[in-house]
Order: C-alpha cells, then structure tokens, then sequence
C-alpha cells in the first residue's frame, strides 16, 4: 500500500495527492500538520529535510513532489503523463520547473492576501506580480490550441501547475490576460481529483492561524 504522508494545503502535498487520484491507485492518507509535527522525530526518520510530502511504498521513502510524481509515472504508467515525443515532454519538464521554481515562490509576498490577512512586504508585492505574469505569459504560449501541455491529455506539467494556478485570482493576480490558462483551469477545476483534494475552510483557517502567529511581532523580553 503506497502511503501519502502531506499536508492539504500545500500544493506540493496536492499535486501528488492528484496524481494518484487521476492514475487510480489506492493509498493511505497520512496528514502532517504543519504547527511543528513536520519538525519531530518521527517525520524526520522518512523526511530528514522535515519537508512534505513523502511518499512511502514498501519501506522505500521518497522525498521531493516531482522525484514522486516521476516515480509514480514509471511505476505505474497507466494512465501515461508523459508525453514520448521529444518537445513535448521538454514542454512539460519546463512547465513542471518554471512552476516550482519561478511561480510558487512569487506567490510568497502575496500569501496574507490569500490569507485575508494584514501586513505583508509591500515592497516586495509588486517585483512578485511581474514574475508571476512573466511565467503566466510563458505558460499561455506554451499551451497553444492544445487542452492540457504538451499533450491531449492530462500530464505531470498539469498536475503541477494545476496545484498553483487556480489560487491565483485569491492573490490578486487575474487570469483575464490569458485565456488560454483561464479556461484550462476550468477544464482542471471541472475534475474530480482537484475537487477532491480543494482545501476545506477549516484546512484554511488552520493555516491561517499559524501564519498569523509566525506573523505577529515579538514581545520585547
């Protein structure tokens, strides 16, 4: 039984969560709550880097959302989310990265709004919009007249940005620019796995408190 230890507010923990929704597999949902349980021993014996999420299959532990999703794909690879041609699957590998790399972090700075929460670095909001419509109009040329990147069907460049795009109208950032992404997030929105793994108001609100506390100013000693 492949267990899933995640957190469901991370899209890092989402991405896999929707990849073993979408390939049928059975599995074990263990949640990692992420007020300090990330940081104790038991988490640290399969996750050493106390990040999540973690995929244990068998007594074999394997770290990092998309060494995962790459494990998952040659594993079990039907349905395929890879696409064999050349470009293709270089589209996919650069939407995967981009997304991790690039997108993910921009959003930072705009984590309070999503939060409905004051404060943030205001300085840094808006250098954070640009980088962000910078990927966003890279993602709108690379998905052309195709519905999913680099394929007719959903791939692993789906799942991973698919567990960021959507949140982004509840930063501030429109998808008006592009409607090609607009209406592939609609076309993701619509499946059942990103309807099943959508944080529920009490995930939010848990997180939201947590932020809220890493927020507040220290009381002079």
């Amino acid at each position: 039984m492949l267990t899933l230890y995640h957190a469901p507010i991370s899209p890092n923990s989402c991405r896999v969560w929707i990849a073993l929704l979408e390939k049928g597999l059975e599995f074990e949902l263990v949640e990692i709550k992420l007020d300090g349980e990330q940081l104790k021993g038991d988490f640290l014996a399969i996750s050493p880097f106390h990040h999540i999420p973690v995929l244990v299959d068998d007594g074999f532990n394997i770290v990092e959302s998309l060494a995962i999703l790459d494990y998952l794909e040659a594993k079990y690879p039907t349905p395929a989310m890879l696409p064999k041609d050349a470009k293709d699957l270089a589209v996919v590998r650069m939407v995967q990265l981009v997304s991790v790399n690039e997108l993910l972090p921009a959003m930072t700075p705009l984590l309070p709004l999503f939060l409905g929460l004051p404060g943030g670095d205001s300085e840094k909001i808006e250098p954070a919009k640009q980088k962000i419509a910078s990927a966003l109009k890279f993602f709108e040329n690379l998905l052309g007249d195709r519905p999913y990147f680099g394929s007719e069907n959903l791939t692993l460049a789906d799942v991973t940005a698919g567990s960021i795009i959507p949140f982004l109208p509840q930063v501030g950032v429109s998808l008006s620019d592009y409607p090609k992404l607009s209406a592939w997030c609609d076309r993701l929105i619509s499946r059942p796995a990103w309807q099943a793994t959508l944080p529920k108001p009490e995930v939010l609100e848990a997180f939201k408190s947590i932020v809220a506390a890493r927020m507040a100013p220290q009381k002079a000693v």
